[in-house]
């Protein structure tokens, strides 16, 4: 199975040597999607890294967007895959310590990782629920069903899909229970959710919040599960990663370095202001999507073999599509 990756990176580390004396490794920040998305999901996250020697890693999970596979699993595989994204980063000799930045599945994913992975640096957790049966029956009962499923039909509907789910993709969704890993997890951790979310209600974050071993914080936002978080939260985030990784700025100023805005012939708005207007969040999209497209992607193994990427440089060799 191919997963397609993406690997944003300051010039100095995409032009270095692996093995170069004179490169320091730098943190990176790997990205996890929500459900139904893909990895353009992060691409707004680039110019509040970059500038900072911090490199973005995005992937699409098997089953999601351009990577292979028919099925998502809403975190049961999907660890494996970020766990193979870990291996393939710490393997490239420019990568120091690796933080993860997920949203919904993908901050589920983080959750379900951490605790057998002790050495990643930080995570902000964006929206993820505790337990997927409660999910399932709390939605059950909400405005999304025009009529509300008695709970003798829907436990049934459940065993159903249990079994049937079992038997295609070879896992209990009876597992999917977050707050039973938290415990075991000492990661430093920014919980976010969105006040207003009624796909996956804010009690989700805080039962897991209050059930969570390492350090931790706890942000409630205005917005809902698919809100365009404020610029000030992505500020917070990105200094969150800062403090848990206890990096500085590099030392190697190199012009223009990773103001992916005015690569794209916008003008320069600082850390916050590219979050913050969303005509240029939507063109970033756009233009970056052309990009990607127009380059193409290459296929990295999705076993356990350390693979050997292949470089296709873009906007200024910021970005490396696998």
């Amino acid at each position: 199975m191919l997963l397609r990756c993406s690997h944003f990176l300051p010039r100095y580390l995409a032009e270095g040597q692996q093995g170069d004396p004179n490169i320091e490794p730098r943190p990176a920040v790997i990205y996890l999607h929500q459900n139904a998305s893909c990895r353009l999901e992060a691409l707004n996250l680039v110019p509040l890294f970059l500038p900072l020697g911090i490199s973005l890693f995005c992937f699409d999970f098997a089953g999601c967007g351009e990577s292979d596979g028919d099925y998502i699993s809403l975190g049961w595989y999907e660890r494996d895959d970020l766990a193979n994204c870990v291996e393939y980063l710490r393997a490239t000799g420019k990568v120091s310590a690796i933080g993860l930045w997920g949203r919904s599945m993908g901050a589920v994913t983080a959750l379900l990782h951490a605790d057998r992975d002790h050495s990643i640096g930080g995570m902000v957790l964006d929206s993820p629920f505790c337990n997927l049966t409660t999910l399932a029956t709390e939605l059950a009962q909400s405005e999304y069903l025009a009529v509300k499923i008695p709970t003798w039909l829907l436990n049934g509907a459940l065993a159903l899909g249990r079994m049937r789910i079992r038997s295609l993709c070879g896992f209990d969704i009876d597992d999917l229970k977050p707050e039973e890993h938290v415990g075991e997890t000492f990661i430093p951790a920014l919980f976010i959710h969105g006040r207003s979310d009624d796909f996956i209600p804010p009690h989700h974050s805080e039962r897991l919040y209050q059930a969570y071993n390492g350090d931790k914080e706890l942000e409630i936002v205005e917005g809902d599960h698919n809100t365009l978080r404020p610029s000030f939260l992505n500020r917070k985030a990105v200094l969150f990663f800062c403090r848990a990784f206890r990096c500085a700025p590099p030392a190697q100023q190199i012009e223009d370095e990773g103001q992916l805005a005015r690569a794209l012939g916008l003008d320069s708005l600082g850390l916050d202001g590219t979050m913050a207007l969303p005509a240029m969040s939507r063109q970033l999209v756009l233009e970056a999507g052309k990009c990607l497209a127009l380059s193409g992607s290459y296929p990295r193994s999705h076993g356990g073999r350390s693979p050997t990427p292949t470089l296709q440089p873009w906007l200024g060799d910021r970005h490396q599509v696998f």
